[in-house]
């Protein structure tokens, strides 16, 4: 059952929300009731009218972050499958470049007779404050789009879909692999992490709060820089061995494998050093899984606060460390997708209907909030699926806590037609029947979607 229901929220007595009754209510008589009073409706469902659900439709917004460290025919691919997404785009939309290997280069798309590029250097940590300061980004909000920054002769960072594909496509045409010498027996030296946090800095500053997504097409495992998922090996220090042995003893060498390049870690780039596996990860056997994860928190956290989405493209024969990533793609509500190329159908029709619009459409939407009202027979133990805590105390929360737990209401970055979200419920055991003896047999729940 479904009625319309007025979208006016104010503030009542002592904090208690209080909502408008619909339109239809005047007119109740004792032959034209509602339809809540009826027992055998037990769900009603509350809509807005259309013309307020089409004036908050949020502006899209899509940073694409392309990795750089492919043999030439896998980056041929991936230039060509972001070429393609810009033709889906709406003419509303706004669009950024990043590229990655060794290192970060954020290309500004303000400039059509030269390219402009940002570069960061892949083996240091990356705050948001930091890469602000580097990309010098005063103000963002311009009448044409959103500017980088708003120093002298600063271009915009993002531009509208319409503007964007022509100079989005002349830095592909310019873009080649990675260049960076990598010795014999290594693997590319990838600074996913770093990326990642340079992309979300960007969008943070000048699009916080919109319906922003990083499109990200990896080709590989992090090797460099935080957020690496390769562990450590004792191969590249054995030279090192001798003389610590001979001074202070093996405890020596462990920290000289902390302190190299200023990490608290060491990250493998030697191809003889074996991906971890299932059997490593249940053993706690992988001494850099925890760290990365720990990362990738924090990032979710950042993202998650700003209202922003990781969508994860992968093409790889090996692992590209989506267990490490995955507590930022789950909590952001985004989109993960593995293959073997770039070139595979599985990739190619997954990426064009993340941009189509109509039928083929997934049905995205952008930074929801889902809260929970229930009786008091009623406790909330949490929820799983792509969400995050609001961390919203209540009566109705439980003690126990499953999945993302301890409050009444949840984030939602990103959601579509097929979100499933199982929410746990635990009925109190402390309450007691009416006087007749019997339990109440009907409980309520209220959910509340905005």
């Amino acid at each position: 059952m479904s009625t319309e229901m007025a979208n006016t929220d104010p503030e009542g007595i002592d904090g208690v929300r209080m909502t408008h009754f619909p339109h239809h209510y005047p007119g109740i008589s004792e032959t034209n009731v509602p339809a809540e009073i009826y027992p055998q409706y037990t769900t009603i469902e509350y809509t807005l009218p259309n013309s307020d659900r089409q004036n908050s439709i949020p502006q899209p917004v899509y940073l694409f972050l392309l990795e750089t460290c492919m043999i030439d025919e896998e980056l041929r691919f991936a230039k060509l499958a972001v070429q393609q997404a810009l033709e889906f785009l709406s003419e509303n939309a706004l669009v950024g470049f990043v590229s990655f290997g060794m290192q970060v280069q954020v290309h500004e798309l303000g400039y059509g007779d030269a390219s402009k590029v940002y570069v960061f250097q892949g083996e240091k940590e990356m705050s948001r404050e930091r890469v602000l300061d580097q990309l010098g980004v005063v103000g963002c909000v311009t009448g044409g789009g959103r500017r980088m920054g708003g120093g002298s002769g600063s271009g915009q960072g993002f531009q509208k879909g319409v503007m964007s594909s022509g100079v989005i496509m002349q830095h592909l045409e310019e873009l080649g692999a990675d260049q960076w010498p990598i010795p014999h027996g290594n693997r590319s030296l990838r600074c996913t992490g770093v990326a990642l946090s340079v992309a979300a800095g960007l969008l943070g500053a000048c699009l916080p709060g919109t319906s922003g997504r990083i499109v990200a097409l990896v080709g590989g495992p992090c090797t460099i820089g935080h957020g690496s998922v390769r562990s450590i090996t004792l191969s590249l220090y054995f030279s090192n061995i001798v003389n610590l042995q001979m001074h202070t003893g093996f405890h020596r060498l462990c920290a000289l494998m902390q302190e190299e390049k200023g990490y608290n870690k060491i990250v493998s780039q030697d191809l003889s050093d074996p991906v971890h596996s299932h059997k490593d990860l249940d053993k706690d056997a992988t001494l850099y899984f925890r760290k990365a994860v720990q990362f990738y928190e924090e990032l979710a956290k950042q993202m998650v606060s700003q209202g922003h989405i990781l969508d994860l493209f992968a093409s790889a024969l090996d692992q590209v460390g989506v267990a490490e990533m995955k507590v930022l793609i789950e909590r952001t509500g985004g989109l993960v997708v593995l293959s073997e190329s770039f070139g595979h159908p599985v990739f190619r029709d997954s990426f064009k209907r993340v941009f189509k619009t109509r039928d083929e459409s997934l049905g995205l939407s952008y930074n929801g909030i889902l809260e929970m009202n229930c009786s008091k027979d009623i406790k909330i133990q949490g929820i799983i699926g792509p969400c995050t805590s609001l961390e919203k105390k209540g009566p109705a929360v439980a003690s126990t806590t499953i999945g993302q737990g301890n409050t009444t209401a949840w984030k939602l970055c990103g959601l579509d037609e097929d979100t499933c979200l199982t929410v746990l419920f635990d009925i109190s055991s402390s309450d007691k029947p009416d006087h007749s003896g019997n339990m109440n047999p009907q409980l309520f729940i209220q959910t509340i979607i905005r």
